[in-house]
């Protein structure tokens, strides 16, 4: 089977605790589709876990407006920790997750009237698009950007969908586009621009000089949940006035912050294959189906050049009214096709308010 990038799955993100954090997603983007949720040990998480067992909860939640979801984890076997240091914007790692928006305008406000704690005002990207950014209550960092390719309109207040894609910090991003550009699609460069910048001027070190490359994909993408994720973009940060901090340093996968980004594909074989020709080789690889309570799949993982973690997920059941026990079973279907609208609506029964 030829490799298919479906689009971006999730973003995982490290929490204190689970249902305080969602019940603030909800309010504030919308995020209020809970695909799965489940409580286990991580056995095959042992080699970025201090080469122990740990266990979690988990919470994957989704929006109907369209977007990648939330993987919400818990640690339930030691503290989360958070990093012991002020992490700045071109620092190493996943430093702020897009979220896509109908209006930017009319989220602006939307947030600024809720309270939500904005670190930057309207302002223009290179490519003219407008954005801000925000932190959620446990520091993380949401950049609201201007989105495209809307499934449905939930009508939520916030005019927000959910992951459009993320900016990563890099140490050099030459040998990051061999992962981002070339393994995963992102082939179109939508502006490569080296200076400081005006809509990081509100970010710790955000004065400073980068280099920021935003990454496209041109076609759409294929695969049964491809029209529910949407297009997605990956933005490139190199810090060139410091040297900068790994975010993960001396913790867990798992810990405070955006633990990783999660690919859904179809074709791990194939892709296994590229991405040990690249140099990607699998680091995690559950093999055949790994169940995950009320879903199903096999999942992997990669490092990029500094060691950030991405996740593939190959979804092989996936529940779309659970309590009347309907599933689907994605391995009998052809996986360029995409599920039909009525079937992804049908995952709109798993609401929670």
């Amino acid at each position: 089977m030829e490799k298919i990038i479906c689009g971006i799955q999730q973003m995982g993100i490290g929490v204190p605790d689970v249902q305080t954090i969602w019940k603030w997603y909800r309010k504030m983007f919308g995020i209020d589709i809970r695909l799965f949720e489940d409580a286990a040990e991580a056995p095959l998480m042992t080699r970025y876990t201090g080469d122990e067992v740990q266990s979690r909860t988990a919470t994957l939640a989704l929006s109907m407006e369209s977007g990648g979801g939330f993987e919400i984890w818990q640690y339930t076997s030691r503290p989360t920790e958070k990093a012991n240091f002020a992490i700045q914007l071109g620092d190493l790692g996943l430093y702020a997750c897009r979220i896509k928006s109908r209006d930017v305008k009319a989220s602006f406000e939307f947030h600024k009237s809720n309270g939500v704690t904005l670190l930057s005002e309207l302002s223009q990207t290179p490519s003219g698009e407008l954005n801000y950014f925000l932190e959620d209550p446990n520091g993380n960092i949401f950049n609201i950007v201007e989105g495209s390719g809307w499934f449905s309109d939930t009508k939520h207040p916030a005019r927000t969908g959910a992951v459009a894609g993320v900016l990563i910090g890099v140490s050099d991003i030459e040998a990051s586009l061999k992962l981002y550009r070339d393994v995963l699609d992102y082939e179109t460069v939508e502006y490569d621009e080296t200076g400081a910048f005006d809509c990081f001027s509100g970010l710790l070190a955000g004065d400073q000089e980068f280099r920021r490359v935003l990454l496209s994909h041109k076609s759409e993408r294929k695969g049964p949940f491809s029209k529910l994720l949407g297009p997605t973009k990956i933005e490139l940060v190199q810090a060139i006035d410091r040297k900068p901090k790994k975010i993960f340093a001396d913790r867990f996968w798992g810990d405070w912050g955006f633990i990783h980004l999660c690919f859904d594909i179809q074709g791990m074989e194939t892709l296994k294959k590229e991405c040990e020709t690249a140099g990607f080789p699998f680091t995690v690889d559950s093999g055949n189906t790994f169940d995950m309570g009320e879903a199903g799949g096999r999942f992997s993982y990669i490092e990029d050049p500094d060691g950030t973690w991405i996740e593939f997920v190959e979804t092989h059941k996936v529940p779309v009214m659970k309590n009347i026990g309907w599933y689907i079973n994605l391995k009998k279907r052809d996986p360029k096709k995409r599920l039909p609208n009525w079937m992804l609506k049908a995952m709109s029964f798993n609401r929670v308010k």
